[in-house]
């Protein structure tokens, strides 16, 4: 049939091929959040619409909420206003949404599969990059912009253009801690934050087999940072496992259960499906990563050097002169001497259970080093924040000095109160680094939850094997 996942779900979707040589595609699933859908919503009153279908739609404030104490903590009027106006929206039109002191409150992208909001074979779209996330589970899903959440709150469609088809094959086995952010860390820098541009990148192999679904989340979050509009996986039993026991799945009639797994298990490409752009590594060669720069491709293996200038190509020289530059580092140096001031363990890429669970394995019966300032646990989710600490991880990272927090975006980026201080060095578990992401002048090293493990007891970057 030579059909790749991406083919298969698009061509499920098409509503109409249009003249101009877009596609007019349905969606079956539109995620919300307070920061792009305050326009798209006034868009609607003012054409006097309403949301073609309110069921398929999920709302959340994540970006702006304060990760501790509820809407008295909110101190910037912007942000209030913000969260506010959606939740004057979803109260009009009859939208449901996970507030601020829901059960399931948390990150939109933690939650939407926590919920089985999103399922396999599904279209789903978010006025946010990192929608990318719910192609873990076979989801062929984009971020779109502003003007796009309108066109889908009133239409349950999206104009778009076709992808290209990309894999990125990785066999073999991981070796001792190398996380799932190792692995994407790893494909970024070898193919760059442009690598992906205009396709559908579909991750494959041994690797990704035998990955948790949280780890496959977290790999297709950051599909995004490679350039791709969208990073997808095909359907395995674990992923099947993994939806069967969501909230919303478990709603639906024993019946219609029955039928969905059907459907989840043709949600792969065929074995002779053809790509446009294939890449092939190898688990072993992937090392703890961490970057040095202002993109996630200027990334390095934990207990290697920062590259000398000189030595990359032309097109890369001058911006890690400029990154070494606004990260205040020398070239050459060891990463093992990067000062590390602040560490941030959350994001839509390592707020689950599992990542927080690798965390604190290496924290256990330490405590934070001196030389670092301040320590942040933002756990994804509500849900995953009541686990964890029926588990007692709170517990252990509180006694490491760490400070416990409610779930949201926090420092991921500085729109809510949590942010690194201009020219702080941050070890962050977060899927961006380019300048001020994290706050003014902030400088902030993308890492695994156990490499940040260890810059937070070790005030370094360290190979996990010196330390573990």
């Amino acid at each position: 049939m030579r059909r790749t996942l991406y083919d298969k779900l698009f061509e499920r979707h098409v509503v109409a091929q249009l003249p101009s040589g877009a596609t007019l595609l349905y969606i079956d699933r539109h995620v919300v959040h307070e920061v792009t859908s305050p326009i798209a919503f006034e868009a609607m009153r003012l054409n006097d619409r309403a949301p073609w279908n309110t069921g398929q739609i999920m709302a959340v404030p994540d970006h702006n909420v304060p990760t501790r104490g509820g809407d008295e903590a909110i101190c910037d009027s912007f942000s209030r206003a913000q969260i506010e106006a959606l939740r004057k929206n979803v109260a009009d039109f009859g939208i449901r949404c996970f507030d601020m002191g829901h059960s399931s409150h948390g990150i939109c992208h933690i939650i939407a599969p926590e919920q089985g909001f999103v399922l396999p074979g599904m279209t789903a779209v978010c006025g946010d990059s990192h929608t990318a996330t719910y192609g873990a589970l076979g989801v062929l899903s984009m971020g779109i912009g502003t003007t796009e959440v309108s066109h889908v709150l009133q239409t349950q469609t999206l104009v778009v253009q076709k992808l290209k088809n990309m894999q990125v094959v990785i066999d073999g086995e991981l070796t001792r801690y190398v996380a799932p952010k190792d692995v994407i860390l790893y494909i970024i820098q070898k193919i760059g934050t442009k690598g992906g541009t205009g396709h559908a990148m579909e991750f494959a192999g041994q690797v990704f087999a035998t990955m948790s679904v949280q780890g496959r989340l977290t790999v297709s979050n950051m599909a995004i940072e490679a350039g791709a509009k969208v990073g997808m996986m095909g359907v395995n039993q674990k992923t099947i496992d993994f939806c069967t026991q969501t909230p919303d799945f478990q709603a639906l009639q024993p019946e219609m259960q029955g039928k969905a797994v059907e459907h989840f298990m043709g949600c792969v490409s065929d074995s002779d499906a053809q790509f446009d752009v294939v890449h092939t590594f190898r688990a072993e060669d992937i090392p703890p990563m961490t970057t040095w720069g202002t993109s996630p491709e200027q990334a390095v293996a934990v207990d290697g050097n920062i590259p000398m200038p000189d030595a990359l190509p032309d097109g890369k020289r001058a911006l890690a002169q400029e990154a070494l530059k606004y990260m205040g580092l020398q070239p050459g140096i060891p990463v093992a001497d990067i000062p590390v001031d602040y560490v941030f363990f959350g994001a839509c890429t390592n707020g689950d259970l599992e990542s927080l669970r690798s965390a604190a394995e290496v924290v256990r019966g330490k405590k934070k080093a001196a030389s670092v300032e301040r320590v942040l646990v933002v756990p994804g989710s509500a849900r995953v924040k009541a686990a964890a600490e029926k588990e007692g991880l709170d517990k252990v990272f509180l006694e490491a000095g760490f400070e416990w927090r409610n779930s949201g975006c926090s420092a991921c980026l500085a729109m809510n109160g949590d942010f690194v201080p201009a020219g702080k060095h941050c070890a962050s578990t977060s899927n961006r680094n380019f300048t001020g992401r994290q706050g003014s002048g902030s400088r902030t090293h993308l890492c695994s939850p156990v490499v940040a493990a260890i810059a937070a007891v070790k005030g370094r970057f360290l190979h996990p094997h010196e330390v573990l």
